[in-house]
């Protein structure tokens, strides 16, 4: 029998195909502030995505005929200026470009002696600085913010745990471990402790204040209420940049109770974390150098392409020792192809990991860190332009006070009750969506339905703050007048 590859037959052909692609990317992206944020998925092409397995060969100008007609046209949205829902970022065409390579190259990123090793280590050392972490410290780039927490936590568990967790499990603890967050925490949290074994009980959710920050007191007085009722508290998670408000918990003083009673002090900072780099929140975040972990998404404010995430540890070895495991067939060599840098599985649970380090190492080089955070920046400034303009026309109400670039309103109208007015809100929302305007997404505030604007879009200008703003009221009032 004649063997075969998977290559192409014929490269000219490909390569054609291949210039196409890049033509077709640049064309979407260049134009993408010019048509509907969304378009709902048609039935017809459903059904063409829920085929059964091919058994036999297309030629890949058929499939990528079919990608245009089918895949193509029906995107999220958040690679558009107008994309306001959710916490995510659009991506560059310089990234874009960087996963081609780094899908030509095809490396598995845990072991051995290749250039991607070193450009994933010098990732993450930038990382550090970005965070402000010592050189000593370790981290590992993973899929988001889900994997960068319940890594950090991982690690927080087996090191404050106080016995071996890895061999013994927690059947060998003589306490039951609890952590603490505010209700505000993102739900992975929550997850996490399901995974790690600990169960959501072992997680006390604490209460917020007026701005959705945790309270400090309700969160000593429930440490200390562990503490005497023979638990053993060993994490507390502070939020930089709440999904629901955009809300910052005070980590100066969450810092100082964990070091009163030397818990493991970790910073969800997905969202929020890279607002450290501006002249507004420097200050308030400049604590996020003494945690003890650090987690927060390169692929929301940093632009990367999905997916990139970031974890940082402040101490290497109780990081490692938390995953470290070499089977035989894993040998670290002092040289040759199993030579190099330790291997980055030994930092995490993956052995299998794309070259994601590309991406973001590319558009680190391509704009410069002082580009990227007047970006940052400009988002922030067009949220406060955005609650400004809410506060000034009596149709809107803001509902949340206003710490990073996430944006809480609704449209009022007077003389109906709380669950009309998230009828109406409700619809509202739908109607900017399925329209193609704008796609904010909602939340609900203190039992009012309320539109939630997350402005994190490097393309995002003032005018589309502009025109969501005059096409809420227009809409709004379409609706009010409606339900008469």
């Amino acid at each position: 029998m004649k063997e075969q590859s998977l290559d192409p037959e014929n490269w000219h052909q490909m390569r054609k195909l291949g210039h196409q692609v890049i033509d077709d990317v640049i064309d979407l992206l260049c134009n993408i502030g010019h048509v509907p944020v969304w378009n709902e998925v048609p039935q017809e092409v459903k059904n063409t995505l829920s085929t059964d397995l091919p058994q036999f060969p297309t030629t890949a100008n058929d499939v990528y005929v079919e990608f245009l007609r089918t895949i193509l046209p029906y995107p999220k949205g958040n690679i558009h200026p107008r994309f306001f829902a959710w916490v995510q970022g659009g991506g560059t065409p310089l990234g874009a470009f960087a996963d081609l390579l780094a899908s030509a190259m095809n490396p598995n990123v845990t072991i051995g002696e290749h250039s991607a090793m070193y450009v994933d280590q010098q990732v993450v050392k930038w990382c550090k600085q970005l965070m402000g972490f010592p050189e000593t410290s370790s981290g590992l780039l993973v899929s988001g913010g889900s994997m960068a927490n319940i890594t950090a936590l991982t690690v927080a568990r087996n090191h404050k745990a106080g016995y071996d967790v890895r061999t013994n499990g927690l059947y060998g603890s003589p306490a039951a471990l609890v952590l603490y967050c505010s209700v505000e925490t993102h739900s992975c949290v929550l997850k996490a402790a399901e995974i790690l074994g600990l169960g959501k009980n072992s997680v006390r959710l604490i209460g917020v204040d007026k701005q959705y920050r945790i309270k400090i007191k309700d969160l000593e007085k429930q440490i200390q209420t562990d503490l005497k009722t023979g638990f053993s508290p060993f994490c507390v998670v502070a939020t930089v940049g709440t999904v629901n408000t955009g809300a910052i918990d005070p980590l100066k003083s969450i810092r100082d109770i964990c070091r009163t009673y030397q818990l493991w002090f970790h910073i969800d900072g997905a969202y929020g974390a890279p607002a450290k780099l501006t002249g507004s929140h420097k200050q308030r975040l400049r604590y996020i150098e003494d945690a003890d972990s650090v987690a927060f998404d390169l692929h929301k404010w940093f632009q990367a392409p999905y997916e990139a995430g970031c974890v940082l540890i402040k101490d290497q070895e109780v990081h490692r020792a938390a995953f470290s495991f070499t089977p035989k067939y894993l040998m670290n060599e002092m040289e040759g192809l199993a030579g190099g840098l330790d291997p980055i599985t030994n930092y995490g649970f993956e052995l299998s990991r794309g070259f994601k380090a590309l991406k973001v190492w590319m558009s680190f080089k391509e704009h410069g860190i002082k580009k990227i955070t007047r970006q940052i920046v400009q988002n922030l400034r067009q949220a406060k332009h955005l609650g400004l303009l809410i506060t000034r026309n009596p149709e809107l109400e803001l509902m949340a006070p206003i710490s990073l670039s996430i944006v809480c309103y609704r449209f009022i109208r007077q003389g109906i009750s709380q669950s009309e007015a998230n009828a109406l809100n409700r619809e509202l929302l739908i109607k900017l969506q399925v329209s193609g305007i704008a796609s904010p997404s909602s939340t609900i505030l203190g039992g009012a339905y309320c539109i939630r604007v997350c402005i994190l879009n490097h393309r995002t200008k003032t005018s589309d703050i502009e025109l969501l703003v005059a096409q809420s009221i227009k809409i709004g009032y379409s609706i009010s007048e409606a339900i008469k």
